[in-house]
């Protein structure tokens, strides 16, 4: 049952979201997993990933240098906004919980632009 529904469900979802490539792996007794070459290569993935869960998905990303996670900007707003002690650490959590959706929304508002080439954006301009 369990597999037919994943198989509908892979079936039914737009072809820009169904998994391009698939790999089974086994877990370990310490609840490891080995990453496919294949993968480890086409992601270029060092010494770090991060996992993130949605729903019962399990998302693996490649921690690259130069990724920014945004906490000191967000400390830095904070304490400009008066926030301290305990009421510090409360909203720090609450707002790095928010980054994630605020990060989806841009990209999906993004994604509703249309595109410019970058030859049109200076269309006319011969300041050469």
């Amino acid at each position: 049952m369990v597999m037919a529904e994943k198989k509908l469900e892979r079936l039914t979802m737009s072809k820009s979201k169904r998994p391009r490539k698939v790999k089974r792996v086994s877990v370990s007794s310490k609840r490891q997993i080995s990453i496919p070459k294949e993968f480890y290569e086409k992601l270029n993935i060092s010494e770090e990933v991060t996992l993130e869960l949605y729903g019962n998905h399990l998302v693996v990303k490649p921690v690259h240098d130069g990724f920014d996670d945004f906490s000191e900007e967000i400390l830095a707003d904070l304490i400009n906004e008066g926030y301290g002690g305990m009421d510090l650490i409360a909203e720090f959590k609450n707002r790095k919980a928010q980054l994630g959706n605020a990060i989806d929304s841009l990209i999906a508002e993004t994604a509703k632009t249309d595109t410019v080439k970058i030859d049109d954006l200076f269309e006319g301009n011969d300041n050469e």
